[in-house]
């Protein structure tokens, strides 16, 4: 994966975490943060950010991929191993 599709990857992540957590935590999140953990979401916010993360990918997400969008950096690497960018 390239660096400039990696950056795009983490980008469409941070961009669908926006829409559920927006805010300073958000801005504070490092790459390697769990994302669950660090910006309190719950198994609803975790929902509606894969549903945000799918409409802006055009990928299949499954819950079996869940534990693939951890972090910032694991969720953009999943997309961008998808063809997502």
């Amino acid at each position: 994966m390239s660096p400039t599709a990696d950056a795009a990857a983490r980008d469409l992540v941070r961009d669908a975490l926006a829409r559920v957590a927006p805010g300073p935590d958000l801005d504070a999140l490092a790459d390697t943060d769990d994302v669950r953990d660090v910006l309190e979401l719950d198994s609803l916010d975790f929902l509606r950010f894969v549903e945000h993360l799918v409409a802006v990918s055009g990928v299949r997400v499954d819950e079996d991929d869940y534990p693939q969008l951890r972090t910032v950096a694991d969720a953009g690497a999943f997309l961008a191993a998808a063809g997502a960018v």
